[in-house]
């Protein structure tokens, strides 16, 4: 191995560390934003004594509606078929108490051996990670990069058609 071969070598993993670095901090960022409470929601001080802040406001008026304890609906929802470049992928998303529980393989690439071993590893990690993630976002397994942005597109239709709006 020449000293280009090496020096390759080294610009490659110095790219990589540097994107896994760019990524965690932004990830980072994203987990910390915080939703801020309207202050025609807020709660009244216990000190305040006028009658507009101790004003009982009717919930019909100006609160937002209560939504059901999960953020889709009851059901079992197909997710459309997602091409994984030796194969394609298609789940079914199971949904009980408004919460992801389960997600069914009914497609994904098993002709080759290599496709079998890649997504007997891969699909038990993304259905666990999408199931505590609540959501089709979810970290690509190395790998199997095709089969896990197939497994996103899948599963994102399932559960667009479970959202409750």
């Amino acid at each position: 191995m020449g000293p280009k071969d090496m020096f390759k070598k080294i610009a490659l993993s110095a790219l990589v560390v540097a994107t896994f670095v760019a990524y965690s901090i932004h990830a980072r960022l994203d987990q910390n934003k915080t939703v801020a409470t309207p202050t025609s929601l807020q709660t009244p001080s216990a000190t305040s004594n006028t009658p507009a802040q101790t004003a009982a406001i009717p919930p019909s008026q100006n609160m937002p509606m209560q939504m059901p304890m999960g953020q889709y609906k009851d059901g079992s929802y197909t997710g459309s078929v997602a091409d994984a470049f030796y194969g394609n992928i298609q789940v079914v998303a199971t949904i009980s108490g408004g919460k992801l529980t389960d997600i069914v393989f009914l497609q994904y690439p098993n002709d080759r051996d290599t496709s079998v071993m890649i997504n007997r590893q891969a699909m038990p990690f993304l259905k666990q990670e999408a199931i505590q993630a609540q959501s089709a976002q979810v970290d690509g397994v190395s790998g199997a990069t095709d089969s896990s942005q197939a497994f996103v597109q899948s599963l994102s239709a399932a559960l667009s058609q479970a959202k409750n709006t």
